[in-house]
């Protein structure tokens, strides 16, 4: 059997980042994730990482341990906070979050 990492696109208030999210899991391409999409990926059990990466801008590395049968779930958004996102011009990985869910 297997487990499901779900990843959700919603966003809170203004979505500076619009566009495509290519979904990367242990390093590997896995999928992408259009705004107001959710995506189910299946994964072995055990300890994965997680990050998502739109144009130059990547999230920072997520781990989650995924339990058989489990469905571990995030929810993925650009930073909407104004000051967050001008600092996100000089530092990247700001850019992208991952909130679990």
């Amino acid at each position: 059997m297997s487990a499901t990492l779900k990843l959700t696109h919603k966003t809170i208030g203004v979505e500076v980042r619009r566009g495509t999210y290519d979904v990367m899991v242990d390093g590997k391409p896995v999928g992408s994730l259009e705004l107001n999409q959710t995506i189910d990926i299946p994964v072995n059990p055990g300890r994965h990482s997680l990050q998502v990466l739109e144009g130059r801008n990547t999230s920072r590395t997520k781990t989650f341990d995924a339990v058989d049968g489990e469905t571990v779930s995030y929810r993925c958004s650009g930073k909407s906070v104004l000051p967050i996102f001008l600092l996100s011009f000089l530092v990247p990985s700001l850019a992208l979050s991952l909130k679990r869910e």
